[in-house]
């Protein structure tokens, strides 16, 4: 049985991205602001919590700008749940370097943070602080939980919300080399949700034929009614080599009559097909 009150289910641990857009989603999209928020250790046992009533949506991330698509949570949705796309947030990342309150850049000798956060803060770190060591941490997160207890000689690249947690200084704002990183995160339920006038619908689909232009084919079903394809991902079908699925964002709510059209060709032409959710686009207030 789900658990009252409302609960959301993130990837934690506290002052991730993965918070970030949970404390967002919270504040423009679910209507519930006294909800809790509860962090997870994985997107596995976050995602399973989901399906099995443990929470009453989960907050997880979807693609990254830079990165490209969350190959665990499409499998997921996929192969192993029944969980809807209720809603979409959709997280700038901003990257900060963090401090022990007094810290100047002389004391610096080590930059800690996750592998991709250093990685993405390159150039900052080769001209500010080029003579510091880099240490890797499980999550930007876990790197501002140590700088805070650290003795004052390190820094920790993270987000906002770590500054806060963990009551850290913000060294410089926004260090990342690209100013238009973002990752898309969405939130799954039980249901989905209602159409409002602006968006999207996500599916997953196998072709039940392996010949020239198929894909063509069922693609076309959408661009021969004027609907948008917003994204196309494929993954391996997991049966035989060579199989995959496709995973597809189009323009328009499930209950439109040319989407549920093209969705029931689609599925009707597929040797595997499942409507995954119809759900607002993103629209940060």
């Amino acid at each position: 049985m789900i658990v009252s009150p409302k609960v959301i289910g993130y990837l934690g641990p506290r002052g991730t991205f993965s918070e970030q857009a949970a404390i967002l989603y919270q504040e423009h999209g679910s209507g519930e602001k006294i909800a809790e928020l509860q962090p997870f250790k994985s997107i596995v046992e976050l995602i399973l919590a989901a399906d099995a009533g443990g929470v009453h949506e989960a907050v997880v991330p979807l693609e990254n700008s830079l990165e490209g698509p969350v190959a665990l949570t499409l499998d997921m949705l996929a192969h192993e749940v029944d969980l809807k796309m209720a809603a979409e947030i959709i997280v700038p990342v901003r990257h900060y370097l963090l401090a022990r309150k007094g810290t100047s850049y002389e004391k610096i000798k080590m930059v800690i943070s996750h592998p991709q956060a250093l990685g993405q803060c390159r150039a900052f770190l080769q001209e500010h602080l080029p003579t510091a060591g880099l240490a890797t941490a499980s999550s930007t997160a876990e790197a501002a939980r140590i700088v805070a207890a650290g003795d004052g000689n390190s820094v920790a690249v993270g987000n906002a919300t770590a500054a806060t947690v963990y009551d850290l200084e913000v060294l410089a704002a926004d260090i990342q080399d690209n100013r238009d990183n973002a990752t898309r995160f969405c939130v799954l339920a039980q249901e989905d949700s209602a159409p409002t006038g602006d968006d999207k619908t996500s599916f997953v689909f196998s072709p039940n034929a392996n010949r020239a232009g198929v894909l063509y084919e069922q693609l076309w079903e959408f661009a021969s009614r004027g609907i948008d394809l917003t994204r196309i991902e494929s993954r391996p079908a997991k049966r035989i080599l060579g199989e995959y699925l496709f995973f597809l964002d189009v323009a328009g709510h499930k209950t439109e009559p040319d989407v549920a059209a093209a969705l029931a060709a689609v599925a009707s032409n597929s040797s595997f097909f499942r409507l995954l959710g119809s759900y607002a686009r993103w629209r940060e207030e």
